[in-house]
């Protein structure tokens, strides 16, 4: 279902899947550059499946909101009209903040991003402290985002947030040096971090929706998530 949150920017809708029984945790699922989509609405419940209590902010709603088709780019960049790491951890809070009033405390939520959301994952995990935290094939961490945003690496050494970074090697915006780069900053968190490479994937391989989608490579990172959060969210 889809609930309206209040955050200091205006209304937000939120999509929201709550698990049968009694949930584990609660996963914060950051949308793609595409919006809160039919694929990040089945990705949320995914989660919900597994035992989570699942929500799917959506942080295009400064532009109007909507979502944009994958085949189209130029669709894209007015949605994010407005948007801005302020702006994202604003609309972070509030969902936050929905989650602690349903009981869960921040060990207990965790966040994970796709695409524009893997960079937004990386950023909460710098500026927030919660349960745990995983970026599928994020750009614009290590290099400045063609999205307006800046880079991130200079954050690595201080994440409070433990976070998994998954990417694929064939990923023409992430250069496996990048990532290399990446992995390297981690090696002064102060937190538990990892990366993980997929030699034969490409960015967007965990997107069923998409051509790039590689399902062997979709398939361990899905287990390798759904391990982290079992590990830290407890």
């Amino acid at each position: 279902m889809s609930v309206t949150l209040d955050t200091a920017d205006g209304a937000m809708d939120l999509y929201e899947v709550a698990p049968d029984g009694e949930p584990r945790a609660a996963i914060i699922v950051v949308q793609e550059a595409f919006g809160v989509n039919d694929h990040i609405q089945d990705v949320t419940r995914r989660f919900a499946a597994a035992g989570y209590h699942a929500v799917a902010p959506a942080f295009f709603h400064r532009a109007g909101g909507g979502t944009a088709p994958y085949d189209d780019f130029s669709k894209v960049m007015p949605l994010f009209d407005g948007v801005s790491d302020d702006g994202i951890l604003t609309d972070v809070d509030a969902t936050i903040a929905h989650l602690e009033a349903n009981g869960f405390d921040r060990s207990r939520i965790g966040i994970v991003g796709f695409c524009f959301g893997g960079r937004v994952t990386f950023l909460v995990a710098a500026r927030r402290a919660l349960g745990a935290a995983v970026g599928f094939y994020g750009g614009g961490i290590v290099a400045a985002s063609p999205l307006g945003l800046p880079a991130l690496i200079d954050e690595a050494p201080t994440l409070q947030t433990p976070w998994l970074g998954l990417f694929g090697d064939l990923d023409k915006g992430i250069t496996v040096e990048h990532v290399e780069q990446l992995r390297n900053e981690l090696g002064g968190a102060p937190v538990d971090v990892a990366v993980v490479r997929y030699p034969d994937a490409d960015h967007g391989f965990h997107c069923d929706a998409r051509e790039s989608y590689h399902p062997e490579s979709a398939a361990d990172a899905w287990g390798r998530a759904l391990e982290w959060f079992i590990t830290h969210l407890g």
